[in-house]
């Protein structure tokens, strides 16, 4: 039998051991995280001053991107530290603090859910659309997102550190997350895996809910009479169906396999994506194609430059 101890701190291994690789990775990292900030954190800024993107496709997107920005600022940070300075150290309480915010990125899949469903009512019923999505109805389904997701990363948080934990302390991953942490356990942890499947598994029965949506999206486009309008419907729905299943992938290696069979170094490439990769690319497959968001950016970019005296 395993002596429990009381854990502090936590050595997550890193991204990678071999010391030729740590400065290019760092530099990676470090692009990555100033790509990911500037763009989410742009189009938040810009959703709110430009009141031509005041509407529920754009209220979803500057929430999502909002998202993108919390929880990747969790982890992309603390892993480029780590790699340059080799101090891995986590306490139990920024542990605890960093997998709630991951698992809180879950909240992605109800925006994802709202961001279709708008779509859907934009494109298959527009004279309805006005009816449909007021501003009360955006505002229930935002909090209708923000709270589930507060909740099951709560649980599922607590979940995990009542579990007793072993005399070590090293996590074989690159952050706090709850599999990793879950392998550090020396009791049964099987209730608390199956309780992590279950909320797992509710974010893919939305994502079939999502898949609807576009499948309706997509019926309504082939019968387009206009080529133009029909080919860029159709490359809007393929760019966002495609972001949604890299999404739902990683979320199904890291949390839907059954621990017999999970492999922490398959769930490393998935969190890569899941905590850097996907917060980067999503404001360019949502928003930064969008005439109406670059106009934004154009308009907020000339402002600012009068604003500083820049133009004559």
């Amino acid at each position: 039998m395993e002596h429990t101890t009381e854990v502090r701190a936590f050595i997550p291994r890193g991204l990678a051991r071999a010391p030729e690789l740590q400065v290019p990775l760092f530099a990676t990292v470090v692009l990555v995280y100033l790509v990911t900030l500037t763009g989410n954190l742009g189009v938040t800024v810009v959703i709110l001053l430009d009141p031509r993107l005041h509407t529920p496709k754009y209220f979803f997107l500057g929430n999502l991107s909002l998202v993108h920005f919390c929880y990747s600022s969790t982890v992309t940070p603390k892993v480029a530290a780590g790699l340059l300075t080799e101090d891995n150290l986590t306490s139990y309480n920024a542990c605890a603090a960093q997998m709630f915010f991951v698992l809180f990125a879950t909240v992605e899949s109800y925006f994802l859910a709202s961001v279709a469903y708008d779509r859907f009512v934009a494109v298959c019923k527009p004279p309805h659309c006005p009816a449909i999505m007021t501003r009360s109805v955006c505002a229930r389904l935002a909090v209708g997102s923000h709270v589930p997701g507060l909740l099951t990363a709560a649980i599922d948080v607590g979940d995990t550190f009542c579990l007793p934990l072993c005399v070590t302390n090293v996590a074989r991953h690159f952050f706090c997350g709850a599999p990793a942490a879950m392998t550090l356990a020396c009791s049964d942890r099987h209730i608390n895996e199956l309780m992590l499947f279950f909320i797992s598994s509710f974010n893919i029965f939305l994502a079939l809910i999502i898949l609807i949506c576009y499948l309706f999206v997509l019926t309504t486009v082939m019968k387009m009479h206009s080529g133009e309008g029909y080919q860029k419907a159709l490359f809007t729905c393929a760019s966002h169906l495609t972001a949604i299943s890299i999404f739902y992938g990683t979320i199904m290696v890291m949390y839907l396999q059954p621990s017999s069979s999970h492999s922490m170094d398959t769930d490393k490439v998935a969190s890569v994506f899941y905590t850097m990769v996907i917060p980067m690319l999503n404001p360019m497959v949502y928003s930064l194609r969008n005439k109406e968001v670059k106009s934004a950016f154009q308009k907020v970019a000339e402002k600012a430059k009068y604003s500083l005296g820049l133009v004559i």
